[in-house]
């Protein structure tokens, strides 16, 4: 037998024992893209107050605002909500992921967040098929179902999220292309070791401490010219 046939024979086992796990992963990219029609590209979490007030105006003041977010903020929160959810489901526990949609739910500080999990999460469930759930128990339940490691899955659920906000930024004129991608790099390592953390941790250690981008969602209802709904 060749070198080139050997090559290609080990090449296609390789490629037949992480199908499954490469199409789950192609999967879970759809469903958290832009193309996927939950309409995360109509919100900015608050950012768009931020913006507005000057707190947010640059690429460092960006990366801080996020960065927040993920290590002691709702990002963290949501991921603690994703990996909840996504155990739950893995246990055929209908009630618990129940139990986990309600915590949810209340966790919203605001209308407009509350409007942002809720819309997301019936969005996707209308395109998807399943129940109506706050956004990140939605998507981690549904994760669930993908033959895909917790961690990657939340790892995935958060780089979205930064993605997101990074081109809410652009749009609201602070950033350009450029420092978004610097931004969406720079926050690559914590983004990592927030799934890490987030995938051990249980709903009692679910808490948040940005206080600003709370007040910021809660600003943002009154604000006069807005691209966003929160």
């Amino acid at each position: 037998m060749s070198t080139r046939r050997r090559m290609a024979e080990g090449a296609t086992e390789v490629e037949s024992g992480s199908e499954n796990a490469a199409a789950a992963l192609v999967t879970l990219q759809y469903w958290l893209s832009p193309a996927f029609p939950v309409g995360a590209f109509a919100y900015s979490h608050g950012l768009e107050r931020a913006v507005a007030a000057g707190w947010v105006h640059d690429r460092e003041s960006l990366k801080a605002w996020l960065d927040a977010l993920l290590l002691c903020g709702s990002f963290r929160a949501d991921a603690v909500l994703f990996a909840a959810a996504f155990r739950a489901r893995k246990a055929g526990s209908a009630a618990e992921l129940f139990e986990i949609a309600e915590l949810a739910e209340a966790l919203a500080p605001s209308q407009e967040r509350h409007l942002e999990t809720m819309a997301q999460g019936r969005a996707f469930a209308e395109a998807t098929g399943g129940p109506a759930r706050p956004w990140p128990v939605a998507i981690g339940a549904a994760a669930a179902d993908l033959d895909i490691g917790l961690v990657t899955a939340v790892a995935s659920f958060l780089q979205a999220a930064i993605v997101n906000l990074c081109s809410a930024a652009q749009r609201s004129v602070p950033i350009g292309q450029k420092d978004a991608l610097a931004v969406v790099t720079a926050l690559r390592q914590d983004v990592l070791e927030t799934a890490a953390w987030a995938a051990a941790a249980d709903l009692a250690e679910l808490g948040s401490a940005t206080f600003f981008s709370d007040i910021a969602s809660m600003q943002h209802e009154v604000q006069e010219t807005r691209l966003f709904r929160s």
